[in-house]
């Protein structure tokens, strides 16, 4: 069996990051077919995947996102193909969330 350790920092806090993770959940279910299941906490959530030949869990914290996943022997083959698509869709979604860059106003002429 082949794993996957993933770990990626954010600022976005539980509630902004609870709502990144459905949308990676969604995105795990459509495009790899996968089932998962979202269980809320109060410090933490997580999101436990399983299709066949894989399974794992994304654990959804304010600070940080944390993944690990199992291969089976088959994927196994395939496993740093596998990681690179999962850590692609996660920092896809992470830099789509990142809050805009703050600009300092304008100053006004006086007369």
């Amino acid at each position: 069996m082949a794993d996957i350790h993933i770990e990626r920092e954010h600022a976005l806090g539980l509630a902004a990051a609870r709502q990144l993770a459905w949308k990676w959940a969604e995105q795990a279910e459509e495009e790899f077919d996968m089932s998962c299941t979202y269980e809320e906490g109060t410090r933490e959530d997580a999101v436990q995947f399983t299709r066949s030949g894989v399974s794992g869990c994304l654990r959804v914290e304010g600070d940080r996102f944390v993944l690990d996943a199992k291969l089976g022997f088959l994927l196994g083959a395939f496993k740093e193909r596998i990681e690179a698509e999962i850590v692609k869709n996660l920092d896809t979604l992470l830099a789509a969330k990142k809050p805009a860059a703050k600009k300092a106003a304008a100053k006004k002429k006086t007369t």
